[in-house]
Parts: structure tokens; sequence; C-alpha cells
């Protein structure tokens, strides 16, 4: 797969993909959290780009949006609509695989933000944050992380820093909001313009 480089201007976000869980036995918190950014996401008049699915974070997210009157667009593999429950009430594209419902979604977002997860929402990051260390993009990424829930995830990169694999720019490359009502302003506040961390090197 590959995906030309792209940047977003000051001011421009129009559309915001969300990737979170699908699991309807998460934390009530989580869903309430979900349900209210994708209230907030109506009110600024930012399109919802998700998943596809009625479950979990993401149909809380997504039906909330819709009810509040915001735009959604849900992107949902064939093989995957009966068991996370495609929303009708929202605009759905239905594609082949994971792959291409990746790509779609990048593709029509302009912002990212990762709420709480488990390996799916887990890949879909670190796929995004990869794809910016390569400098293919520069769009804003939030990560919601409710009682350090990401926690172990940004240990694990600062082992990465500590061990010279990535620089420390790379921690340039995303933000972390503890507050639901946080997040929209730190997509905007996030810095435009190619993200391209240096290459390392060993000093001999």
């Amino acid at each position: 797969m590959s995906i030309p480089p792209q940047t977003i201007e000051p001011g421009s976000i129009d559309s915001v993909c969300v990737y979170c869980g699908s699991s309807d036995a998460a934390d009530p918190a989580w869903l309430e959290a979900a349900a209210a950014l994708g209230k907030a996401l109506a009110a600024e008049g930012l399109r919802l780009v998700y998943g596809g699915g009625g479950v979990g974070l993401m149909g809380a997210c997504a039906r909330a949006a819709h009810t509040s009157g915001g735009r959604v667009l849900g992107v949902m593999p064939r093989f995957l609509a009966g068991r996370e429950i495609v929303l009708d009430d929202v605009e759905t594209v239905i594609v082949t695989s994971m792959h291409e419902r990746k790509i779609r979604m990048f593709e029509a977002a302009d912002a990212f933000v990762v709420l709480p997860g488990a390996i799916g929402t887990l890949e879909e990051a670190v796929e995004l944050l990869s794809w910016r260390r390569l400098g293919l993009h520069a769009k804003p990424i939030v990560f919601y992380d409710p009682g350090g829930f990401w926690r172990p995830l940004f240990e694990l990169f600062e082992q990465f820093i500590a061990d010279r694999l990535v620089p420390p720019e790379f921690r340039s490359c995303w933000e972390v909001v503890g507050r639901i009502e946080e997040v929209i302003p730190a997509l905007r506040a996030m810095p435009a313009g190619p993200t391209v961390a240096p290459v390392m090197r060993v000093v001999a």
C-alpha cells in the first residue's frame, strides 16, 4: 500500500477520523466519552470518519454525531458488516478488505483521534504514526488517554527513543489529552507541515 505525501494547513480541518474499540463491554465511561466526542464533532461542524460499525465506542461516537446533526462517513469491510453491525442511518462505504478500509479512512480525514481500543485500534494507530514518521503525512493525531490507558504504548515509544531506534523528535508526531473536551482544541493546536524525523546515526 502506498500513499502520497499529505499535509494539512492551519484551520483547514473538516473531517476527523476516530479509531476506537468495537466492544459493547467496554468501560461505560469510555462509551460516554466516545458519544461526547461525536456530539462535539457535530457541534463544531466536523465530519466524523470511522470504521462503519454500530457497536462499542465506534457505534456510540457515530450515533451521537448523527443524532446531533453531524456528518458521518463509515467505511466497512464486507466481511465485517454482520459482526460490527453497519449503521443504516449514516453514509457507509462497503469495501473489500481491511487494507482498503484503512486507506479510505485515511484519505477522507484531515486529522485523527485515537480512543481506547484493542488490537485493531492499536494497529491503526501505529501504522498512522509510522506513516507520519516517514513523512507521508502531517495530519494531527491526538490520543484520548483516560486513566493512563495508553501509557504502556507511550512507555514503549520512550524505550525506542532511549535505545536510539527513533530520535526524540518522534514525540512530536502526536498529542495526548486526558479529557474528551480537550480533543478538538488539541487537534487544532498541532502544528501543520511535514514531520520527517531525522535518521538515527551512531557517532563513533
